[in-house]
């Protein structure tokens, strides 16, 4: 299976964990501080206020749309 060097990242978890550059196939990975996987936001403080804050900006999109077409 090939990587697709363009689509990895890296993230660091704990605070005093050292920023060391990653490289693949001679690409440096691009450091994040949060990402989305399997339609999670996952952060590098593991809390879930950005998945939250996410999914209810979701839902009150949903809601708006069905009070506006009823």
């Amino acid at each position: 299976m090939l990587f697709n060097v363009a689509k990895c990242k890296v993230m660091y978890f704990g605070y005093n964990y050292p920023h060391v550059n990653y490289e693949m196939d001679g690409t440096d990975l691009e450091g994040v501080s949060n990402d989305k996987d399997v339609g999670v936001v996952i952060t590098c403080s593991a809390n879930l206020k950005y998945h939250i804050k996410e999914v209810v900006s979701k839902a009150n999109k949903i809601l708006g749309m069905i009070k506006h077409n009823s």
